[in-house]
């Protein structure tokens, strides 16, 4: 059986690739693709080329074939049906961390269960909802806190909405683009542009990818304030401005990142139960605001290179197939 996948091929480049499918072993399931969320921050690094040399082994995604920076299959956000594997699980609508490809061949354990209630679309939210549940454990918000979320893509607007439906948290959502404060206000946040944004936060969270966007969060920080870094800059060098009134307002500076569960709960909890988590969260139809576009797998090269370069303020953006 032939599948089919995306391949980034040289930076700003990309095209579909065929290849062979093994048969599936005993402990293993044959997928049919029905969609897949390009996770344009990182992906956009990828497809550009831009995963430094000393973050290859780091950055790699399952099922990843190929090497950085390229040509590298890559890609980890995608729901599909089990057609082939142990009788319990035929006919199962699942996520999968894998890229982008209309069938292939997992191990079982690879797979975990959608819920009823998530519709296909919607779970390839999956990956950046765990994302945005991990960078919440590691930020640990107390109830009441002002909470300052800069960055409106679909990390940071999960990011807002989750820590929004704590009890009496006033959350500021925050971004260069203005057409992002009705995404806020579906969210349950205020918003703000960087220059209006409220100063003396209890706790900020910085998801924008951007060197401007962390300056800001340092400066948005109240007196032993704690800022939560969850940005990936790939291959740039960030200048953080850690004179001025870093020292003086005591203030605590932390990385956030997917791959390790949150020490806080990493005696009790593993990726598994992690993503189970994520995909409980999305079966809010709110996350349905950060589905921002829709386009065919064939046309995927194309969609690509269009996201990498003018993403025009797309969210997630969902690839079907047929």
């Amino acid at each position: 059986m032939c599948s089919r996948a995306f391949w980034s091929v040289r930076a700003g480049a990309g095209e579909i690739r065929e290849a062979l499918l093994p048969v599936p072993g005993s402990d293993e399931v044959l997928v049919r693709a029905l969609c897949s969320g390009i996770s344009r921050g990182t992906e956009s690094l990828v497809f550009g080329g831009r995963v430094p040399a000393s973050q290859y082994e780091a950055m790699r995604c399952p099922f990843q074939d190929g090497a950085f920076p390229a040509p590298v299959k890559y890609g980890y956000s995608a729901v599909g049906r089990i057609e082939a594997g142990p009788a319990h699980l035929l006919g199962q609508r699942i996520f999968c961390l894998h890229p982008h490809q209309d069938w292939y061949v997992v191990p079982v354990d690879a797979v975990i269960r959608l819920p009823d209630a998530v519709p296909d679309a919607r779970g390839v939210l999956a990956a950046n909802m765990e994302t945005a549940v991990n960078g919440l454990w590691d930020a640990a918000p107390r109830l009441g806190d002002r909470i300052a979320v800069i960055g409106a893509g679909v990390v940071g607007c999960m990011v807002a909405a989750l820590a929004a439906r704590l009890p009496g948290v006033h959350v500021e959502l925050i971004d260069t683009d203005p057409r992002r404060a009705a995404v806020a206000a579906r969210l349950g946040c205020a918003f703000a542009a960087p220059e209006r944004a409220t100063e003396n936060a209890d706790l900020v969270i910085h998801a924008s990818g951007n060197p401007e966007g962390l300056a800001t969060a340092l400066r948005l920080a109240g007196f032993e304030a704690t800022v939560i870094e969850m940005s990936w800059y790939g291959d740039r060098m960030v200048a953080a401005p850690l004179g001025e009134s870093f020292h003086a307002r005591r203030l605590t500076l932390r990385s956030s990142q997917v791959g390790h569960v949150a020490t806080a709960q990493r005696a009790r909890w593993n990726h598994r139960r992690r993503l189970a988590l994520a995909l409980e969260l999305l079966a809010d139809p709110l996350f349905d605001a950060l589905l921002t576009g829709t386009s065919p797998f064939e046309e995927l090269p194309a969609t690509m290179a269009r996201l990498a370069a003018t993403p025009d303020g797309t969210l997630c953006h969902v690839i079907t197939y047929c």
